[in-house]
């Protein structure tokens, strides 16, 4: 390891050995200590190569280090497990908890030896790149270097390390809260009372958490998981004396479990069969006329699994039925597990629910557009989101590096090829960015997929050939998510997408045992153990 001095900072260059065989393997720095980060630093490992990870809190696990206390997973366990590191049989709850889901990935590194790997509290602050390779016909395996700048937090001292490749595993769920725009005076500054956003609460331990909401009237705007929990333990907490209101722009068809009226859904979702259903990015004739006959199997489907959740969460008596389809959330990435007893609570007075298009603030509350009268609040907690697109963009020095990971529209999906790689944004990778039903599932194939490309057991098509392949899923994902495309997800085919991964690393996508296993039981993380 090699530094240079450039004014107050540290250039370092980092040298390997080659192999016993000659060849030479080349620098990786990894952004993030989350899920992704692991995954890609492991099977990295495995192809020879010794990468460095920069984390920049003092511990593992990304979202799940510091949350909501009362989370707990939102995807059955059997789909959220590494492949090669199953949960061990003392875990029987079908939903874990987040201590229990953290210890799980703290066990996983602790077993592959990965936090040797890990830098802590070193935050990247910045990337740049030298080097050619990034034109409209330029190739992603270029000879460039990639230039990651370092900050060490407790000391503030920054270090620059220069690498070959760099994989951004930031994740799209932290750091860059989505904050609502509002009129001049009609925002948080015309409240007497306090107002945090998510992210802030979820830093709090219970303790601190309790004593924040304890006595207050507390709103809580947002309707995916951070909100439902957050007005849940608020709710807990005050009682029916101070019901928490939860302020609602769009219903969603949250779910109150996975088995609709007694079936697996996953079998509805998650096997072969039911992918015939959805056309496909880069679908033939043939797939194409399936798809077209079996649209009303998959308006059925929807269909199905939306009268269920109407009955259990009696959603028609709380005016909460979504004007969209179950298969619209699906594709989307919106689906969100209710917390039990939460409609319950609603009827018991200790949550209250008020749906609004738009909000501001006055001195005493939340006013909701078309009302007069304002929603007296002690505390307004935004479980509005997060700007995942402006944290990602904003790591590259480069405009151009920054115009081409916005895209060409307003919405938050990364333009990225196999959900991985830019094609103009030459030896750099984005790994769990783009969503899934089941992150860590998507997350371990996509690391290993970027680990056989790394080792050169395939290569990469034209920039124009992933253009096009990119083109064909925004397509998809349009169609599909309707409204609601706003962002990287798969939704509900993640079988193709995987056949595509096992296709380019020379796999059998074929990963079942018989041809009724194949093409009617649901895949998960177990069939992907390695190739076949």
């Amino acid at each position: 390891m090699v530094f240079h001095s450039i004014g107050t900072f540290i250039l370092v260059r980092e040298k390997r050995m080659a192999n016993s065989d000659g060849r030479r393997k080349e620098v990786i720095a990894i952004i993030g200590g989350g899920i992704s980060g692991l995954l890609a630093c492991k099977y990295a490992i495995s192809k020879g190569f010794d990468p460095i990870v920069f984390e920049s809190e003092s511990s593992i696990g990304g979202v799940w280090s510091k949350t909501i206390e009362s989370t707990k997973l939102q995807t059955p366990k059997p789909l959220y497990q590494f492949s090669d590191f199953p949960w061990p049989d003392s875990v029987t709850e079908v939903f874990p908890d987040q201590h229990t889901v953290l210890e799980y990935i703290e066990s996983y590194a602790r077993h592959f030896d990965l936090v040797r790997h890990i830098q802590f509290n070193n935050k990247v602050l910045s990337l740049s790149y030298e080097g050619d390779g990034d034109s409209s016909t330029g190739e992603w395996m270029s000879n460039g270097k990639w230039n990651v700048t370092v900050q060490h937090t407790p000391t503030l001292s920054i270090k620059v390390y220069q690498v070959d490749y760099v994989v951004v595993c930031v994740g799209r769920f932290s750091q860059v809260p989505n904050i609502p725009e509002f009129p001049e005076n009609k925002g948080p500054e015309a409240f007497e009372g306090k107002v945090i956003h998510s992210m802030d609460y979820s830093k709090m331990d219970s303790t601190t958490a309790t004593d924040f909401v304890k006595g207050k009237h507390v709103a809580v705007v947002g309707f995916q998981k951070s909100g439902l929990d957050i007005a849940m333990e608020s709710s807990t907490v005050n009682g029916i004396e101070r019901p928490c209101t939860v302020i609602i722009r769009t219903p969603h068809w949250n779910v109150p479990d996975y088995f609709p009226w007694g079936f697996p859904m996953a079998k509805l979702y998650l096997n072969r069969f039911s992918e015939l259903t959805v056309h496909k990015p880069g679908e033939g004739l043939l797939l194409y006329l399936i798809a077209t006959i079996l649209s009303p199997l998959r308006w059925g489907f929807s269909k199905f699994v939306e009268s269920y959740i109407k009955h259990k969460l009696r959603l028609s008596k709380h005016g909460m039925v979504p004007d969209h389809s179950f298969l619209n959330e699906l594709s989307a990435c919106l689906i969100s597990t209710v917390p039990q007893g939460f409609y319950d609570r609603v009827e018991e007075g200790r949550l209250t629910l008020k749906k609004a298009k738009s909000f501001g603030f006055t001195k005493q509350g939340i006013v909701l557009e078309g009302q007069a009268e304002p929603i007296k609040s002690d505390l307004v907690i935004l479980a509005t989101g997060f700007k995942g697109i402006d944290k990602l963009k904003h790591i590259f020095e480069s405009p151009k590096y920054q115009q081409l990971i916005a895209g060409s529209d307003d919405s938050a999906a990364v333009p990225l090829y196999r959900e991985c790689i830019h094609p103009q944004i030459p030896q750099l990778a984005i790994i769990g960015f783009s969503e899934s039903i089941a992150n860590l599932y998507t997350s371990e194939i996509r690391c290993r997929w970027l680990a056989e490309l790394l080792d050169g057991k395939f290569k990469l098509p034209s920039v124009k050939m992933m253009k096009k392949d990119i083109a064909e899923w925004d397509k998809y994902k349009k169609r599909y998510s309707k409204k609601y495309y706003r962002k990287s997800c798969i939704g509900a085919l993640h079988i193709w997408h995987n056949d595509q991964l096992c296709k380019d690393m020379g796999w059998n996508p074929k990963r079942k045992k018989g041809l009724w296993a194949e093409w009617f039981e649901p895949y998960g993380p177990m069939d992907y153990t390695g190739p076949i």
